[in-house]
């Protein structure tokens, strides 16, 4: 395995989607080779929208295995427009026709008022699924699918914030988020690191003045940078054109996974 994230670069979000559908055909392969479920935990934002364009009218998706998680959430109403199950179900839940659908674990909207209690719930949902016979120190998503915020931060780990130096819990509450709404809950950063593979998806040319100091300035100490020097080669990086426009930086060439 590489020891550095791989930076796969195309034209542009359309032009992305295949191959980013390759690569979660590949995860969901790789896991129900190991188990009966595939467990993926999703950000939100615009990858919603690109894993709609990827995934929609592939056959091979096993929806029925996927385990759902998400790698932040937002404390408010499911049906809310900031909520990224909302969000997901909207995208592209809504939309998978007769197939039947994955098992979903969104927050428990009893506890918005609560997010040290809303963490707690949806950290013991985790042990559920990943510790229900072992006593393990962290769990290991089978994917996990990020975003990258135009600050550098991924999931509700933003720079500078106390909650990157938590080593814990798996689930942490956060209530002063710099982006609104300040209430969130998310994983933490260890749990990140310890996934069999992270894909982060940046499009668009917003995204090249915070990838230019992700790749060209680590020491900077980004979210998004941090993951890359902690879990290293099972890191890929899906981007178009204009999100790494003068970045310097070391792009390879997307080869179909083998399944």
């Amino acid at each position: 395995m590489p020891t550095t994230p791989s930076v796969y670069s195309f034209k542009d979000a359309d032009a992305l989607a295949p191959a980013l559908a390759e690569y979660i055909l590949a995860a969901q392969a790789a896991a129900l080779q190991r188990h009966d479920a595939f467990k993926i935990g999703v950000s939100g934002g615009s990858l919603v929208a690109t894993l709609r364009k990827a995934l929609l009218g592939r056959p091979e998706v096993q929806w029925d295995k996927w385990h759902v998680f998400f790698a932040d959430e937002r404390l408010v109403p499911l049906d809310h427009a900031d909520s990224n199950y909302g969000l997901l179900k909207r995208d592209l839940l809504d939309h998978l026709g007769d197939a039947a659908p994955p098992k979903v674990f969104p927050i428990d909207t009893a506890l918005l008022d609560d997010p040290t209690e809303c963490a707690d719930v949806y950290e013991k949902e985790l042990v559920k699924s990943f510790a229900a016979k072992d006593s393990v120190r962290l769990p290991a998503f089978d994917l996990l699918l990020l975003g990258c915020g135009p600050d550098g931060h991924t999931c509700s780990l933003f720079p500078g914030h106390e909650l990157l130096r938590e080593n814990v819990a798996w689930v942490a509450p956060i209530e002063d988020s710099p982006k609104p709404p300040p209430k969130r809950i998310t994983l933490t950063l260890p749990v990140v690191n310890q996934s069999l593979r992270i894909g982060f998806v940046a499009t668009g040319g917003s995204k090249a003045p915070v990838l230019k100091s992700i790749f060209e300035t680590p020491e900077e100490g980004l979210p998004c940078a941090l993951v890359n020097e902690a879990a290293g080669g099972k890191v890929t990086w899906f981007v178009d054109a204009p999100a790494v426009d003068g970045v310097a930086i070391q792009k390879k060439e997307w080869k179909t996974p083998s399944l």
